[in-house]
């Protein structure tokens, strides 16, 4: 073995015990030599009861409800008799010596007294039939049972005279049947409790020869166990033959100078104190270092869902912006395409109105002009009628009047114009509206296909999303059923792992019983390591002996290996 191998250690772990202060499930021996570095008496199993740590039957038969009856009838009849016996004692004391006031007021100080013990015991002994015991009801009535046998014991003293041994014997008499009435009602608690609670863990008791022969590192031993709940006495042995074992490594790695180890080396000496074994002092760095990664795993993933919710959120938030914005690019399209029909036609019709007015003003000039102008001719004729003949003015009016009809002839051809240009105007306006109600009508198709699009962009948003969701809570079904597989796989090592240790355990104690030699016993280890590989001998490498039995030669190895072989052949089973 080198000075940097891993310790050896007193004992291997009891499977059953498991420290009440470890900081994982998961406990991993320090070493798996067989040998221990000190024997255990071999009174270390005894219990406080020394009856073994069995439980009994929950039903009693017949036959052990009649003893337990007798048992309670007779526990009564030494109640009975010791109230007998310290009454009148008591009393007459109480009344002489403690100054009360009267006999009868003695005898009622005794009979409180007396009553008030009995009433505890009876609430004491219910309690723990009906499992909910009270621990601290036990100290007045030891306190009253003592204050009754010191009040016996002082009503016995003599008094005039100086004490002798048989008035020391006659004082200790009166308190002999209160203390054994204690210790009756003691068992009877004892016995109750363990008839109704029989899983309850019973602690071991430490020999009263380790007491004696070591009291400082005892009453250590003693502490622990109270405070970190270990209730088996060879458990706390093998954690202090660990520790002094690994203590022992430390000194010999270090050249006898411990300060030289490192923080995590000096764990299990810091942390024995508080419950730990070796075994897990020297796993709790790793195994805060795994917390610590598991929480930093954790915050990373929940920063990453977080960021995908936003990523989602500002999504759909674009999506219903794009949505709003096409609905009202489409209501600002049809607006503004009704609003320039309505331009179109209001201008198509003031504009026909001035035409239509114009020609109207340039008809009424021409007809005025005309009128002065044949009232000048009617003057010219009355003129020449003074200068002419008669006829000549006949002449002349029929002409005036064929002037009047080209006139009107004019006025006419003048209306129909006006009237076909009206008409035109209004055509080519009607067009103008229409053609900006197309081009409105195009921009508000637009506008349309822009939130149809819209629309699209937003519902493949949404597929996206879905789609994310369902990816992720296939991820997360997938990691549960992974972990579920691991933790089922987990499982099923550690109860091979209990399996082989109680195995080897079995084989350690064979060998044990056989008295073999070591080399005897690494070949049957090897033996076994080899049935762990499924019996083949080429299986196990030689680097795994070399690493289990601590040996530097692979020729020893390889010796190991055969001899296992053989040994298996003639049938050797662990």
């Amino acid at each position: 073995m080198t000075l940097t191998d891993w310790p050896r250690t007193a004992a291997e772990p009891a499977p059953e015990t498991a420290s009440p202060a470890a900081v994982s499930g998961t406990t991993v021996p320090v070493s798996r030599t067989p040998g221990t570095v000190l024997d255990a008496p071999e009174f270390v199993s005894e219990t406080e009861s020394g009856t073994g740590t069995k439980p009994s039957p929950a039903k009693l038969t017949g036959t052990q409800k009649w003893t337990a009856g007798a048992i309670v009838a007779a526990a009564l009849v030494l109640a009975g008799i010791g109230l007998y016996l310290s009454f009148e004692h008591v009393a007459v004391f109480a009344h002489e010596e403690l100054r009360f006031a009267s006999l009868g007021k003695g005898q009622l100080f005794a009979v409180g007294v007396d009553v008030g013990i009995m009433v505890m015991i009876a609430v004491d002994l219910l309690m723990a039939w009906l499992k909910r015991p009270i621990s601290w009801i036990r100290y007045p009535v030891w306190l009253l049972t003592g204050a009754t046998v010191v009040l016996n014991a002082a009503s016995g003293a003599p008094k005039g005279r100086a004490w002798e041994l048989l008035d020391y014997v006659a004082a200790g008499a009166h308190g002999v049947v209160p203390v054994l009435f204690i210790m009756v009602v003691e068992l009877g608690r004892t016995s109750i409790d363990r008839i109704v609670r029989p899983d309850q863990a019973e602690r071991d008791s430490i020999p009263w020869l380790r007491w004696v022969l070591a009291p400082v590192a005892t009453a250590r031993i003693f502490r622990r166990m109270r405070l970190w709940g270990v209730t088996s006495y060879p458990e706390m042995i093998r954690r202090d033959q660990e520790l002094i074992a690994y203590e022992q490594w430390l000194k010999r790695k270090y050249e006898g100078d411990i300060t030289k180890a490192s923080e995590d080396e000096l764990l299990p000496m810091k942390m024995a104190p508080y419950g730990y074994t070796v075994a897990q002092a020297l796993a709790m760095p790793d195994e805060q270092e795994q917390a610590a990664q598991e929480r930093e795993e954790e915050a990373e993933r929940r920063r990453l869902d977080a960021e995908t919710r936003s990523e989602v959120a500002k999504a759909e938030s674009e999506a219903e912006r794009l949505r709003a914005k096409g609905k009202v690019e489409a209501v600002r399209a049809e607006v503004d395409g009704q609003t320039g029909q309505a331009r179109a036609h209001a201008r198509a019709q003031v504009s026909a109105a001035e035409r239509a007015a114009a020609l109207e003003q340039e008809a009424l000039d021409q007809a005025v002009i005309a009128e002065a102008r044949a009232r000048e001719a009617e003057a010219e004729r009355k003129e020449a009628q003074e200068r002419e003949a008669k006829a000549e003015a006949d002449l002349r009016a029929a002409e005036l009047e064929r002037q009047a009809a080209q006139k009107r002839k004019e006025a006419a051809e003048a209306d129909r114009i006006a009237a076909a240009e009206a008409q035109a105007i209004e055509t080519q306006t009607i067009a103008e509206a229409r053609e900006a109600a197309a081009e409105a009508n195009r921009r508000a198709a637009e506008t349309e296909r822009a939130a149809a699009e819209t629309q699209r962009a937003a519902a493949e948003a949404a597929r996206k999303k879905a789609e994310e969701e369902r990816l992720r809570e296939v991820a997360l079904a997938d990691a549960a059923r992974a972990k579920e597989e691991a933790a089922e796989a987990e499982r099923a090592a550690a109860e091979t792992r209990r399996a082989a240790a109680e195995i080897e355990r079995r084989a350690v104690e064979a060998e044990d019983v056989a008295k073999l030699k070591p080399r005897e016993r690494a070949v049957r280890r090897v033996a076994r390591m080899i049935l762990a590989v499924g019996g083949d001998a080429d299986r196990l490498p030689l680097a795994d002996i070399q690493h289990e039995l601590a040996v530097t030669s692979p020729g020893t190895a390889s010796e190991y290996r055969q001899e296992a072989a053989e040994l298996l052949a003639g049938g050797y089973r662990p």
